[in-house]
């Protein structure tokens, strides 16, 4: 599990944004948003650890990993 802040995710369309990114990266993997916290965990299935980030970056989002 890869866990991230992301401070400037503020709606359900950032929610959307965010988890349709992830998912072009990586088709297979579970992606979980709270919106409360602004928190984003993923299961990946291929993608590692910077992939995902950068796609979260590519949606408009700054993406801090948080170290479980």
């Amino acid at each position: 599990m890869i866990s991230f802040q992301v401070n400037d995710m503020s709606c359900g369309h950032c929610v959307s944004a965010i988890t349709r990114a992830v998912q072009e990266a990586d088709e297979a993997a579970v992606v979980r948003v709270d919106l409360a916290t602004k928190q984003v965990q993923v299961e990946p299935a291929a993608a590692s650890a910077e992939a995902v980030a950068e796609a979260i970056r590519e949606a408009g989002y700054s993406p801090v990993r948080l170290e479980s």
